[in-house]
């Protein structure tokens, strides 16, 4: 797992409306594949983490079977404590940042564990409906660290980290947020692959 800040900018891809900065992350379902994230002009990074790390993430109390809610957890953990330190995060400053997942495939373990019970007449867990939502992870994460702005999960249509930080840039035009805590989710789809997960908090480009 790694952490870095802002400050860990690249070359910039040319288009004028953006600064390309951080790699790691791709489009839908290649999370793990090399690449530049490109950032809207409107946002700044103050904090990144990156999963893979060694193994598997820490296991969350009452999320179960799957790695995708622990994986975004842990991605979170780290980006907040880079910037923050320990939790909560100052009231003043939980009070406006938003909080937003995005994940083209979504909890995929879960899902196929539901249904494989369904189909073999088996019980299904309450604690998997429950996981079944995105907003449960945000809620435990928001929970923790005091992050009380709005919580948004998006599984998008093009690009997942314009899509995300597209909409970063408009909560704060709309003076919704001053920050936002932007985690992309992916479980691996092949075999021996590994999940990944990249987290960021930004907040508006040019702030003081």
């Amino acid at each position: 797992m790694t952490a870095a800040t802002g400050a860990d900018a690249g070359a910039g891809s040319g288009a004028p409306a953006r600064t390309g900065v951080l790699a790691g992350v791709r489009d839908a379902g290649r999370i793990g594949a090399p690449g530049r994230l490109e950032i809207p002009a409107g946002v700044e990074i103050l904090a990144r983490a990156e999963w893979p790390g060694v193994g598997e993430p820490p296991p969350l109390a009452r999320f179960v079977v799957s790695s995708f809610s622990p994986l975004v957890a842990e991605a979170a953990r780290l980006c907040l404590s880079d910037h923050f330190g320990q939790p909560p995060a100052p009231a003043e400053t939980g009070d406006r940042t938003a909080v937003v997942l995005v994940s083209a495939a979504g909890d995929i373990v879960s899902g196929r564990e539901v249904a494989d019970l369904v189909d073999s007449g088996g019980n299904v867990s309450p604690l998997l409906f429950f996981q079944s939502v995105p907003n449960a992870v945000l809620g435990h994460v928001a929970t923790r660290w005091g992050l009380t702005g709005p919580v948004v999960c998006v599984s998008p249509a093009g690009d997942p980290t314009a899509d995300a930080l597209d909409l970063v840039d408009l909560m704060f035009a709309a003076g919704d947020a001053d920050l936002a805590l932007v985690v992309l989710a992916e479980q691996a789809t092949v075999p021996g692959a590994p999940d990944r997960a990249v987290a960021l908090l930004v907040q508006p480009g040019g702030h003081p």
